[in-house]
């Protein structure tokens, strides 16, 4: 075994050690308590000056622990923002973008039981250089901005595929962020990390 492919292994490893740990913590939080901080996260990621301004916007559907992002797309929706979802395209390993309106008729569960838009209820969006403000989900982040995902990749591979830099933000719990997070060259920092306790301005590394 190289060198290169021991260290690739061993950031691998680390990673996936600390996605159980985060997680963890996280489902140890009542559902209640989870509800009460999103509603807080959601409330201060809009009162970011870049979301009033923006246009259009790509978040996600959580799911399980998560912070309850539903509460933020629901937002953005009122807010009259042109609302954009991923839908993981399993041949091609990608995420693809459609247009939504209504979370009740346009989106159903999907890979993994998260739910996303239904193919024959919304538009594909295909320009990606319209998005100004992409809202991120992540497994654990560091004050820097470095993000931690679920290990499959899709995030870093549609921010690779944008022809410009939108505004990436991260909404988390308090106890998913962290001192550090091994890095690797395909992985991008969110410019602001959002908690129930504050809201962060990421050093920008690599966004």
């Amino acid at each position: 075994m190289s060198t290169e492919s021991g260290e690739a292994m061993n950031i691998h490893a680390r990673k996936q050690a600390l996605r159980q740990s985060i997680i963890a913590a996280r489902e140890k939080l009542p559902a209640p308590e989870r509800l009460r901080l999103s509603r807080a996260v959601v409330g201060a990621i809009c009162d970011l000056t870049e979301y009033r301004r923006a246009q259009t916007v790509l978040g996600y559907l959580n799911f399980g622990s998560e912070l309850a992002a539903e509460l933020w797309v629901q937002k953005a929706l009122a807010d009259g923002k042109r609302v954009l979802l991923p839908r993981v395209n399993r041949a091609s390993k990608h995420l693809d973008i459609y247009k939504v309106q209504d979370l009740h008729q346009d989106v159903a569960p999907g890979a993994w039981g998260i739910r996303e838009p239904v193919v024959d209820r919304c538009i594909k969006e295909e320009a990606l250089g319209t998005v100004d403000f992409i809202l991120l989900p992540g497994v654990a982040f560091t004050r820097e901005g470095v993000r931690l995902g679920y290990g499959g990749g899709f995030y870093d591979k549609l921010l690779a595929q944008m022809p410009h830099q939108p505004t990436l933000v991260a909404g988390a719990y308090a106890l998913q962020v962290v001192q550090e997070i091994p890095r690797e060259n395909t992985d991008r920092n969110v410019g602001w990390l959002v908690t129930e306790d504050e809201t962060i301005r990421c050093n920008l590394g690599r966004e």
